[in-house]
């Protein structure tokens, strides 16, 4: 027999993460809460196509919720770096939890209008755009440096775990009241709402369950920085560091970009396209961005346990990424198959996924921790702050020309997948995405 060693700290990276308790906390509690997050995402688009069956209003409310969300984030960002991240997490929580009580009453009672829908979005928007860069922020607070990559393996793998479960849980729950209560009365639109305002409820729950676990959390997770200058000096500061940044300055003007092109299609057309040509309807809808959900999770899951390719090849996959992205939005105009859908939209999550993680990590150990909140934010804003926009003009133009939205997505992302392939700072994109030394 062999005596037993002192040491019981888990040798294993993810479970040495998952030993620390406050992390712990902060993945049950967010993890939870994602997967109420997809039940939103999948009931609001429904509950607008319900109350209008107009794309552009469609458009609107999902602009109306970008666009706060955005200009909250950089001053975000810059609060995450003043005060405890924890706090600005739970704070905003608390205002999501309200409103989405205060929606799931209103549609379950069907006294919701349009209005009420663009004042919540309004709100909503904006406690996420505080939400996000904290979120963001606060897991290098509770995570060894080392064992940095194997936290953010978990709460990105979680986060598309809970996207690849939740949109199919949420177009199930909306299609089975609308089919089966629709039957015995014939009352289709209300019995469709009883649907959505279930999907709000199950959202709200979850708020409460991440309000509890960030509760439960210790005070020792503040995450301060230097409060010696003004708040619009510290966004600025922010705003030099990426800029002077080539690297991140490439990666902020790609992502916004991208983002531009591609998520607008995805998540205004892609509703459309189950209402207007899915047999399906909702329960389509929620299968596609499952399928999307789960190609990043596989993408997630590959860039943690493959070795990574070398810097010459990195190079040149964010290009081939950018033009597989436009190829798939260009197929998606002709599509009538939910199933053909699923795989388009599964390959594409796969190449996602795995830039995804690799970026994130990098990005957080780059970063001196007096700035992270800040970058992150300003990454985030790169992340989001061209989708409102993409949102609403892919509204109008889903509106006019279905395929046509998918189109002329999926051709400006192929355009910029030719532009970035040219552009010199590709190739040190590539060789730090390796985990090559740049020299700098």
């Amino acid at each position: 027999m062999t005596a037993a060693t002192p040491q019981t700290r888990p040798t294993n990276p993810m479970l040495s993460v998952l030993s620390l308790r406050d992390f712990r906390l902060l993945w049950i509690g967010q993890g939870t809460s994602l997967i109420g997050d997809q039940f939103y995402l999948i009931a609001m688009p429904w509950l607008v196509l319900q109350l209008t069956g107009d794309p552009l209003a469609l458009g609107i409310a999902m602009a109306l919720t970008g666009i706060p969300r955005v200009i909250c984030m950089i001053f975000g960002g810059a609060v995450s770096d003043r005060f405890s991240a924890r706090a600005i997490m739970l704070v905003s929580d608390l205002v999501r939890l309200f409103l989405m009580i205060g929606l799931t009453a209103m549609v379950l009672t069907g006294s919701v209008q349009l209005w009420m829908l663009y004042t919540f979005a309004v709100i909503f928007g904006g406690a996420s755009g505080f939400f996000l860069p904290a979120s963001n922020a606060i897991v290098p607070t509770l995570v060894p440096r080392e064992n940095l990559e194997a936290g953010n393996s978990i709460f990105q793998g979680t986060t598309q775990l809970s996207s690849f479960v939740g949109p199919a849980l949420a177009g199930g729950v909306i299609a089975w009241f609308a089919h089966s209560l629709t039957s015995a009365t014939g009352q289709t639109n209300t019995q469709s709402l009883l649907g959505i305002s279930i999907a709000f409820g199950i959202d709200a729950l979850t708020f409460i369950i991440s309000v509890v676990t960030l509760w439960m959390m210790a005070s020792s997770t503040s995450h301060k920085g230097p409060v010696s200058t003004t708040m619009f000096e510290s966004i600025r500061s922010g705003m030099s560091y990426l800029w002077n940044d080539s690297l991140l300055r490439m990666g902020f003007i790609l992502i916004a970009i991208a983002n531009f092109t591609f998520v607008g299609p995805l998540l205004v057309g892609i509703p459309v396209l189950a209402k207007t040509r899915l047999p399906e309807g909702a329960m389509g809808f929620g299968l596609i961005m499952s399928a999307y959900a789960a190609g990043n999770l596989t993408g997630i899951l590959s860039a943690g346990g493959l070795p990574k390719p070398n810097g010459q090849t990195m190079r040149f996959f964010i290009p081939v990424l950018l033009v597989a992205f436009g190829v798939c939005l260009v197929c998606l105009g002709w599509i009538t198959s939910t199933w053909v859908a699923v795989v388009l939209l599964l390959v594409v999550g796969v190449g996602n996924g795995f830039l995804q993680i690799t970026f994130i990590t990098f990005l957080q150990r780059r970063t001196p921790a007096d700035l992270l909140g800040r970058v992150m934010g300003l990454v985030l804003v790169a992340n989001y702050g061209a989708v409102p926009l993409s949102q609403a003009l892919s509204g109008a133009l889903s509106k006019w020309n279905l395929t046509a939205l998918f189109v002329i997505g999926g051709l400006l992302e192929m355009l910029l997948g030719v532009w970035a392939v040219m552009q010199p700072e590709m190739r040190t994109i590539g060789t730090v995405l390796a985990g090559q030394s740049t020299g700098d």
